[in-house]
């Protein structure tokens, strides 16, 4: 994918409508233990800054997971629909939210150290501990 593209999806029922706009193609895993507990495995997620269009919400639901972050939800059918920083605004949206899937690539794994070892993804992937994504990012968690 090359420059701007904008990705189209929704929630399981429909109720939430979103539109991102997106620079790369690349595909990240968080491994940390709320995105599994929120969603039961890894988060597989797009990160696309704070350029987002919600339609339908009056059907998101927000809770404030950290001092950091919250993560919003579709109220009528639990669709995870976001990930989002409070301090810069800037999201991180479930892939498989979205219409085209044939498009993105796997390349990163966060908090590789709180990973189970009952599960393991065979591609070759840059992987940060949780240390070293507080590290990276601390200037948008502050």
């Amino acid at each position: 994918m090359a420059g701007e593209t904008e990705q189209r999806g929704s929630c399981l029922c429909g109720a939430v409508r979103i539109a991102i706009k997106t620079i790369k193609n690349s595909v990240d895993a968080c491994h940390c233990n709320m995105c599994r507990k929120w969603g039961g495995g890894p988060l597989l997620a797009i990160e696309c800054g704070s350029d987002v269009q919600f339609d339908g919400t009056d059907s998101i639901s927000i809770f404030s997971s950290s001092d950091w972050a919250e993560r919003g939800f579709c109220s009528k059918c639990g669709s995870h629909l976001f990930y989002r920083l409070k301090k810069s605004g800037q999201y991180a949206i479930p892939v498989g939210l979205l219409d085209d899937s044939e498009q993105w690539v796997f390349n990163q794994q966060i908090f590789i150290d709180e990973k189970p070892p009952f599960y393991a993804f065979v591609n070759e992937t840059k992987n940060l501990t949780g240390t070293e994504v507080f590290a990276q990012y601390s200037e948008l968690l502050e």
